[in-house]
């Protein structure tokens, strides 16, 4: 069921205590996905796994949740198709919930998209439907198209949307939301051709184009997802910007091969700084550990942007990711918010797979 308005109050959530949280992750009857925690065992690499926990908890958050979320479910609707040929097509179930809530939104007034988490939702329907045409079916389909248009229909007059400050690194930044945007109007097949004419739809791209070019991002994550938007849209960076994105990347690789999402920001840049003290008081704050959310982003934007598998740091960075999946198939990330449910394990797990698929480190179904 479409959830209009953001339960606000959740954006000052004191931590929730491991206890609490520790038995399971994700859970809608059949479904449990156990809780993800530092201390759980490494173990040999396994795509699939990976796949599974992805798979079951895009599920479960879908049936309980009954909203797209940008850590979970809308996650699974920006990787998951892109490894298709590698694990099999992404469950219809979850696109089948993509077009249940496109259908819902389509009922309510253009200004109630404004609300609380909406804008996001509406623009991970879009960028999730784009990922599915690109990958699965290769072309575009009507659900595509009418959810894009639905996202710029929400777009605001500076060029982005709204969004809540609360929930680092995913619903927290309006500028995070434009590269979602871009990066689902440049996938679409087809799509930005055949709105050629439409000269509505050409301001408010011209609007996000802007944005994403003059804005200065928030912190230095955004210099990075700006670098992966730009892969997809053509003339987002100029060519020194996109070569201090790819200085800034390789300055923070550490010594292990992976990255850290905390090398990326200040505390007081995430969310708004509303989870500043959180991260100051993190036993490994002066050196926080790569990650498997960074390290898979890390590789994924290098690669989009033409830095080949056989480069030295795309190597130790593979070699990181797989010397380090725990036994439930995720990569370990401890949560920017609280130490809870830790969501952020859920891309930092689809980002490291589809890392490794652009290095060719999985193999076909065909090859299994």
């Amino acid at each position: 069921m479409l959830r209009l308005f953001a339960i606000v109050v959740f954006c000052a959530a004191a931590a929730i205590g491991q206890d609490e949280q520790r038995a399971h992750q994700y859970e809608s009857g059949e479904i449990k996905v156990s809780g993800a925690w530092a201390d759980e065992p490494l173990a040999e690499f396994s795509a699939s796994r990976a796949a599974d926990y992805l798979t079951g908890g895009a599920v479960a958050w879908s049936r309980q949740k009954g909203c797209v979320t940008c850590h979970t479910n809308g996650t699974y609707g920006v990787i998951r198709p892109a490894l298709t040929k590698e694990l099999g097509p992404p469950d219809k179930e979850v696109r089948d919930f993509y077009i249940s809530e496109l259908t819902e939104f389509q009922k309510v007034k253009v200004e109630d998209l404004y609300s609380g988490t909406n804008s996001a939702q509406v623009i991970y329907i879009a960028a999730s439907l784009a990922e599915w045409d690109a990958s699965v079916t290769g072309e575009l389909s009507e659900e595509t198209d009418t959810a894009l248009r639905m996202m710029f229909s929400a777009q605001k007059e500076t060029g982005t949307w709204s969004s809540l400050d609360c929930w680092p690194p995913f619903e927290s930044s309006a500028y995070q939301e434009a590269t979602v945007a871009a990066m689902a109007m440049g996938t679409a097949p087809g799509w930005l051709k055949s709105i050629e004419e439409d000269e509505e739809l050409q301001k408010s791209i011209a609007l996000l184009k802007t944005y994403l070019k003059e804005t200065s991002p928030p912190h230095e994550y955004a210099h990075v997802l700006r670098l992966w938007a730009s892969s997809r849209v053509a003339g987002l960076l100029s060519d020194s910007d996109r070569m201090a994105a790819f200085e800034l990347l390789a300055s923070k690789q550490k010594s292990d091969g992976g990255w850290s999402i905390r090398a990326f920001a200040q505390p007081e840049e995430w969310g708004g700084g509303n989870r500043a003290e959180k991260l100051k008081g993190e036993p490994e704050f002066e050196d926080p550990p790569s990650d498997g959310h960074m390290t898979g982003l890390a590789l994924i934007v290098l690669q989009a942007n033409g830095v080949t598998p056989d480069r030295p740091a795309i190597q130790r960075g593979v070699k990181w990711l797989k010397e380090n999946q725990r036994e439930s198939g995720r990569w370990w990330t401890r949560s920017l918010n609280t130490d809870g449910p830790h969501y952020i394990t859920y891309s930092g797990t689809a980002y490291p797979l589809l890392a490794l698929k652009l290095a060719g480190e999985l193999k076909t179904e065909t090859d299994n």
